[in-house]
């Protein structure tokens, strides 16, 4: 798996096509969140809340969409309202890039705090 995340770079620069521009990105160690790809899809581990959401964001635009569409939260291992951001942000660059995104392994405590926010819906 291809890993790009937010954080210290540990390792070698890595370099990701994406949309006719060149993105580079880094090789980040397991302790930071973020985002890994493969042909099941997207897969985030770690941590996403407000002190990294918006690197961890910024750092998906590396990566091209899933072609399954999936993008699995199962690895979240420390998240807050922010998460619910970035999973936002994420379905509305699916509709602008005119895909379809499955947002799935959500933790239970994320979706009740989407229910309390009334976003729930947007998440499925």
């Amino acid at each position: 798996m291809r890993r790009i995340a937010p954080g210290k770079a540990t390792n070698r620069p890595t370099t990701r096509r994406c949309c006719a521009q060149q993105a580079v990105g880094f090789v980040w160690p397991e302790a930071t969140g973020g985002f890994s790809a493969s042909n099941e899809g997207w897969l985030f581990t770690g941590a996403l809340t407000l002190d990294d959401a918006a690197a961890a964001l910024e750092a998906s635009q590396a990566l091209p969409l899933p072609v399954s569409g999936v993008v699995d939260f199962s690895g979240l291992r420390q998240a807050d309202s922010a998460a619910l951001a970035v999973m936002i942000a994420l379905k509305r660059r699916g509709t602008e890039e005119e895909r379809t995104l499955s947002i799935r392994g959500i933790p239970p405590s994320l979706r009740s705090l989407a229910a309390v926010y009334g976003i729930d819906d947007l998440l499925d």
